[in-house]
């Protein structure tokens, strides 16, 4: 039987698959945890670009990717990572003349703000009284993966294996800190700054592959020169702007 988060994904892409689009929308896929950010760029080209609706579909990276190679008709695709990004290129779904590197993050541990545990460094994460642990699939999600890489590095992902909470995105992750569902988690620097009442960051993860954000116009998208605008709307200092206003860095 196929298990809910397979459900939830097969209902997802047929729902994008379903979507009625006009001429004038541009379906944008991007990873969750440009949600608010990504949010305010839409609204921002529709006002300077009248006619044109912006649909924003988010989701993990890899789940995008999915339902990009299953069909979906997005315009736009923004991964949280280059290997995603990669993928889409040997697959031919992207364009690889329209892909470019937008804006760089961090990813940091985070514990429910009224927490007395403050793990400082990975080891951190044995002691007793942190019993879960949200982390992202790292076969599907970014954040994960760069989290499972650091987790590994430092010897420890197998040994906090019991402890680990898969989710299915940042977002998740971010939200069972914050209702305390669980005693830390991985999110990236800007979600976190989302609930500065709710969680807090404890450390920074040192990465050996920074986490970058590149975006890209489809192959199948059936209005590149619109798709292609909105990569350069997001790459505009306007754009820019915005996502710093998010906690985003400069690539």
């Amino acid at each position: 039987m196929p298990s809910r988060s397979h459900r939830l994904f097969a209902f997802a892409t047929l729902a994008l698959l379903a979507l009625p689009l006009s001429a004038k929308d541009l379906l944008v896929s991007a990873a969750a945890s440009l949600s608010d950010a990504f949010k305010e760029i839409g609204s921002q080209y529709q006002q300077q670009n009248p006619g044109v609706t912006v649909r924003l579909n988010t989701a993990g990276s890899g789940t995008l990717l999915q339902q990009l190679l299953q069909g979906a008709p997005v315009d736009v695709l923004a991964t949280a990572d280059q290997q995603t990004m990669d993928t889409a290129v040997a697959k031919q779904a992207v364009q690889p003349g329209s892909r470019k590197t937008f804006v760089r993050n961090d990813l940091v541990l985070v514990v429910p703000a009224a927490s007395a545990l403050r793990p400082q460094q990975l080891s951190d994460l044995q002691q007793s009284g942190i019993a879960r642990i949200a982390l992202s699939n790292p076969d599907s999600v970014p954040v994960g993966r760069y989290a499972k890489a650091a987790l590994s590095k430092a010897g420890l992902f197998e040994r906090l294996q019991p402890k680990i909470i898969t989710t299915q995105n940042v977002r998740q992750s971010l939200n069972y800190v914050a209702r305390k569902e669980v005693n830390a988690g991985f999110v990236y620097r800007t979600d976190a700054a989302l609930m500065p009442d709710k969680v807090r960051v404890t450390a920074t993860v040192a990465l050996d592959t920074p986490v970058s954000y590149p975006i890209a116009v489809t192959s199948s998208s059936r209005q590149k020169a619109e798709a292609q605008r909105f990569v350069d709307f997001v790459l505009s200092p306007a754009g820019q702007k915005v996502l710093q206003k998010y906690g985003f860095s400069r690539p």
